[in-house]
């Protein structure tokens, strides 16, 4: 009734001051309603009225811009309202609010698709306005999605690299600190040319070995004539070059000796021994635990196996008397209290010469052995020893034992001792056939000492002549002759046998020649010549992390064999008026003609050392120098650390020789040198 009654009278409404528009169709259905449509029809007092385009039958509409949109067209509209009124018949009951709601939906579809000038399905027809609300949720999907791409693109990326920086986090290990091992530090004045004693020991718990050194100053007296020297124990840092701690001696210290385990000390004993007193001290911090007095000590300490069923290595040490000069004792030293074991042991040493050993030998059988000699090589059993010296036998049974093949040749040479080695050429040199001997020889750890009792021996005797005897039947593998040998031979892998090689020096007419000797033959493997530096110091080879070993030496200017003649004949005084230059080089077996110049010095090194740092597979080459003062004072004692890693970066390639022996020319790539040397890394052997 009430959709035919609009239809007929067609009336626009009534229009109140406070209700807003009246509206036939409102008014009919707001008789079948309850309380709450009366409250729809009062929503014009708050604003909310068709006034507000929230109905379609708005005077305001009608009579103004906006309502054009609806009165323009009233012949077709006409139409679309019975279509709409018999539709909403036919609706379910639903609330007058739901019904306003799909009308103001109607209309704002109705007029955006006139604003955009797009004639979907007609005006405010039922079909325009569904089209509209689904291209609106089509439009908001296309939305959702681009938005949603967008943060893909945006997040995938980030998670990636947050993914990847962690991975790398974790799987990377952290360096502890970069430690470049690089410093310089004077500490006294040199003795001259004598190597002051030298040890390297951890002592501070960086992984890396610290520095020991016998230092020897001079009093801050004004009048020179009542200065006094004052002779101390030093210990530096390895990293830093900072003194740890420094500890006054009343004699010059000959020999440094670290790496004695205590089960009472849980920091590392170390032995300075001066030429009548052995003192054991805490490493750490320099205390004094033991100390025993001697006379005439001749050598370092040797690691004993346990004499007395303490759990403790003893020590034994080689003395002499002062009223006779051949008269040498070997004394022994309790690992426990420190002090001496029973009384030294005299031999009448029949020689002369350097005094070799004493060293401490196992044969295959387990028999223990004590080398020494003085221009010869003697051997006698350690249970000989320990019965002359306290007059009881050894609770070991170890220690009891005799091997039979060296047994056989005391009865040849009807003798107390063993004949290891006796001739007219006095020895110079003898030397386990084990790695790292030479660098740090002054180690007292049980593990390097087993190695150095258990191997062949490298024998250097007559001043030029080298050879390797053989442990168990002391035979000659190989005997090489050469020009007098001034510096102990330096033992490393030149080739990839796996066997030991040599490398020595000597001078001779102002020239200095290097030369690497095959550990299994004898035969020569490198050489080279260069301008005498007059600097005798032992070379160090050092352990690489592929297996061979790079060898550092010190020289002067190369000499090729075309200009070999020119310098020898240069005259020594013309020599002399300049300043000597000495270069530290680095010899790769990888590149046989090329060594790597490390650095160079005016200042005479007298002794030198290398330190590991397992963290970074670098090495720290540790040289003491002699360096002149611009006064009347005495040369200065400089102790420098070098980063083998950070020299090899800057240091320059010298080529020794450029064609091989058809002549053809042999030269490496620049590219390809630098990359095999900046890839060396080090390790213990």
């Amino acid at each position: 009734m009430a959709a035919a009654l609009s239809r007929a009278l067609k009336l626009p409404g009534k229009k109140g001051s406070e209700l807003g528009e009246y509206d036939p169709l409102t008014q009919a259905d707001s008789e079948d309603e309850s309380e709450e449509d009366d409250l729809v029809l009062n929503y014009p007092r708050n604003g909310l009225g068709r006034d507000n385009c929230l109905g379609p039958g708005s005077s305001k509409l009608r009579g103004g811009s906006s309502g054009r949109l609806v009165g323009a067209k009233d012949e077709a509209q006409d139409d679309e309202e019975e279509e709409y009124d018999e539709w909403r018949e036919r609706l379910p009951s639903k609330s007058r609010q739901d019904r306003d709601n799909l009308k103001g939906m109607q209309y704002w579809s109705q007029r955006d698709s006139d604003r955009a000038g797009e004639d979907r399905a007609g005006p405010g027809s039922l079909g325009g306005a569904g089209l509209g609300v689904h291209s609106t949720e089509a439009e908001e999907k296309r939305m959702r999605m681009k938005k949603a791409v967008r943060s893909a693109f945006f997040l995938v990326p980030l998670v990636c690299a947050t993914l990847l920086v962690l991975l790398c986090a974790f799987l990377i290990p952290c360096q502890k600190g970069e430690k470049r091992l690089q410093w310089e530090r004077a500490l006294g004045y040199a003795g001259g040319v004598i190597p002051p004693a030298l040890a390297l020991w951890d002592v501070d718990g960086d992984s890396v070995e610290d520095v020991f050194l016998g230092v020897t100053e001079w009093t801050n007296d004004v009048h020179p004539t009542k200065r006094n020297k004052v002779h101390s124990t030093v210990v530096l840092s390895a990293v830093s070059g900072q003194v740890l701690w420094r500890k006054v001696m009343g004699e010059s210290v000959m020999y440094i000796q670290c790496g004695l385990q205590y089960s009472s000390q849980q920091s590392p004993v170390c032995l300075l021994i001066s030429k009548s007193v052995l003192t054991a001290i805490n490493g750490t911090t320099g205390k004094n635990l033991s100390s025993v007095q001697l006379k005439n000590i001749e050598s370092q300490a040797v690691l004993l196996p346990d004499l007395q069923g303490d759990s403790v290595p003893d020590l034994l040490i080689a003395t002499k008397r002062a009223d006779e000069a051949l008269n040498h004792s070997l004394t022994l030293i309790s690992g426990v209290t420190g002090l001496q074991l029973g009384h030294p042991v005299s031999f009448n040493l029949t020689g002369q010469g350097k005094l070799i050993g004493p060293l401490l030998h196992v044969t295959q059988k387990g028999a223990y052995y004590v080398l020494f000699g003085l221009g010869n090589v003697e051997a006698i059993a350690l249970c000989d020893v320990y019965v002359h010296a306290t007059g009881k036998m050894p609770k070991s049974q170890a220690l009891k034992m005799r091997d039979p093949v060296w047994e056989e040749l005391k009865k040849t040479n009807s003798s107390s001792s063993i004949h290891i080695y006796r001739g007219s050429e006095l020895v110079d040199f003898l030397l386990p056939l084990v790695p790292d001997f030479g660098n740090n020889r002054n180690s007292l750890d049980s593990v390097s000492n087993l190695n150095a009792t258990r191997s062949d021996w490298v024998l250097v005797y007559g001043s030029s002549r080298l050879s390797v005897v053989r442990q168990w039947d002391i035979r000659k593998k190989w005997t090489f002759n050469s020009a007098p040998i001034h510096s102990q031979p330096a033992l490393g892998h030149f080739n990839s046998d796996g066997i030991l090689d040599l490398f020595f020096q000597h001078s001779a007419n102002g020239v200095m020649q290097a030369q690497v000797i095959d550990g299994t033959n004898g035969q020569l493997l490198w050489s080279a010549q260069f301008v005498c530096p007059r600097l005798v110091l032992q070379t160090s080879a050092i352990s690489t992390s592929n297996g061979q070993s790079v060898f550092l030496f010190w020289a002067s200017e190369p000499i090729s064999a075309k200009k070999s003649a020119t310098k020898t004949t240069v005259a020594p005084g013309v020599a002399a008026a300049e300043p000597v230059i000495r270069k530290l080089f680095l010899l790769h077996p990888a590149y046989p003609t090329i060594l790597l110049e490390l650095t160079s010095t005016t200042d005479t090194a007298v002794t030198s050392a290398v330190s590991y740092e397992e963290h970074q597979k670098d090495a720290s080459y540790i040289t003491i120098s002699s360096r002149p003062t611009p006064d009347s004072e005495p040369n200065a004692q400089i102790v420098k650390s070098m980063s083998l890693k950070a020299a090899i970066a800057k240091g320059q390639i010298v080529r020794l020789e450029e064609s091989d022996n058809t002549g053809a020319p042999v030269k490496p790539p620049m590219f390809e040198v630098n990359e095999f040397f900046s890839g060396l890394t080090f390790k213990h052997q």
